[in-house]
């Protein structure tokens, strides 16, 4: 009689290096690839259409994929836990390989579907898979959990990866009934891909990690703070949806030891959500659970838009909404900006880069916000404020990259691109961009926000 194996598929959408789908291979003569429409997912309003596209392009070159290798992917509508046991019925499968997610909701969903799969007599077994080392594996001298990255890194770089898997070689899928593709409601009716959005796909992965070996990975450690310059990777959509694994993309760059440790910030992440799950609501650091945050209003807005009136900032949320990505250097200025300048709510600026970013990770996310706004792990965030001009006189120096996202400030010459505002009425006329009509003028005054932002964070911290 022959063994018949579920995998389910989530966010390892490939077949190339997938832990769960190799060792189904191994263990079961037939696999019945499964992927689950999530209604908690499709019905999330923090979820835009950049992901959603991004799903969806995914989704079909596995559909190819499989297909290639004899298989074919089967669709279903949710709960997993109503379509996990419907398919074990329909197949006799003995189990369900999957691999593991962290965070409360994928958590929740996989206790759930346990519960039903064994209730049928079937078995729900996780891989680790998504990370280069697992958020249990490695601890302090005294079996802690790690809180700053720094010594987490040290024992990081030493800790033994897990080897990759091979693809499988053929799959024999049985005929099932499935959801086609095109016929998804959530993506039905998503707008045309957009020049610079993130594709999704196995071999968009391969294509983008073969041009950062090629183009970009032997300069990582000097180009990867500059926007202006082709010096990441890009692929942190990728590796959120698991189109490519984490072991393939470290393989991939070509040994660079900085990159590397930008791996490391990404299990880092992961290990405190792991860890500490409370970070998905709340600060990490106690004392600013009861942070006297201020309403932005209309300069949440401005924010949103680009029209803040700091030229680094406004070229990063330009990028953001035109492409559904944002380069790194640029993430960590608007976030100051917003939490440090505008003294606004970090969990305001980590929603709406969960709507609009194709790469929407709750560990990176909430991580990269918490880490700006000084109240995750670090060993002394709070009086890290990053000042715009100065971010964007090191980082944007000739103003590439602002003047690539902000046409208004086309003409502006470098020595005025990042501050405009101090031209002259004649040089405003000659760079065809007036401040306050074509391009507005700061909204606030970085020097005396920096200062409030001080007071704020010190106030906090003398309280008992």
């Amino acid at each position: 009689m022959s063994v018949v194996i579920v995998h389910w598929f989530r966010r390892d959408l490939r077949i190339s290096d997938n832990t769960a789908l190799a060792a189904a291979a191994r263990d079961g003569d037939r696999v019945v690839p499964v992927f689950v429409l999530d209604d908690h997912y499709a019905n999330d309003p923090n979820v835009g259409p950049a992901r959603f596209r991004f799903l969806r392009e995914s989704l079909e070159d596995l559909e190819r994929s499989l297909g290639k290798a004899g298989g074919r992917l089967i669709l279903r509508p949710g709960p997993p836990s109503h379509a996990l046991p419907e398919i074990i019925r329909e197949t006799g499968a003995t189990a369900v390989y999957a691999n593991l997610e962290i965070g409360p909701y994928p958590e929740a969903r996989d206790r759930e579907a346990r519960a039903a799969v064994e209730k049928i007599g079937a078995t729900l077994r996780l891989f680790g898979d998504a990370l280069l080392v697992e958020p249990d594996a490695i601890a302090t001298a005294g079996g802690a959990p790690f809180t700053v990255y720094t010594p987490f890194s040290r024992k990081w770089l030493v800790a033994e990866k897990r080897a990759a898997q091979p693809a499988p070689g053929r799959l024999d899928t049985p005929r099932l009934r499935s959801v086609p593709i095109s016929r998804v409601r959530a993506w039905r009716d998503l707008p045309p891909h957009g020049a610079g959005v993130p594709r999704g796909g196995e071999a968009e992965a391969s294509r983008l990690l073969e041009r950062f070996a090629a183009e970009a990975a032997g300069r990582y450690a000097e180009d990867r703070s500059f926007p202006a310059r082709v010096g990441t990777s890009r692929l942190s959509p990728h590796l959120h949806f698991g189109t490519v694994s984490p072991r393939g993309v470290l393989a991939g760059a070509g040994g660079s030891s900085k990159f590397a440790l930008e791996l490391a910030w990404r299990d880092f992440f992961h290990h405190l959500l792991f860890h500490f799950p409370n970070v998905a609501q709340e600060s990490f650091r106690p004392e600013f659970r009861v942070f006297p945050w201020r309403d932005p209003g209309a300069a949440l807005v401005a924010w949103k838009e680009g029209r803040t009136g700091y030229p680094f900032v406004d070229a990063g949320m330009r990028e953001l909404s035109g492409t559904h990505w944002m380069h790194n250097r640029a993430r960590m200025a608007v976030a100051s900006f917003l939490t440090k300048d505008l003294h606004a709510d970090w969990r305001i600026g980590e929603k709406w880069f969960e709507h609009e970013l194709a790469d929407a990770d709750l560990a990176n996310n909430n991580g990269g916000w918490q880490w700006a706004a000084g109240t995750g792990a670090d060993a002394a965030p709070y009086f890290r404020i990053l000042n715009p001009v100065l971010q964007s006189k090191r980082f944007d120096p000739r103003g590439e990259y602002i003047r690539r996202f902000l046409p208004e400030l086309a003409n502006v010459p470098d020595a005025k691109i990042h501050e405009p505002w101090t031209m002259t009425a004649l040089e405003q006329s000659r760079a065809n961009c007036r401040i306050g009509i074509d391009y507005p003028a700061p909204i606030v005054d970085h020097a005396r926000e920096r200062e409030t932002a001080l007071r704020l964070f010190e106030s906090v911290r003398k309280k008992p």
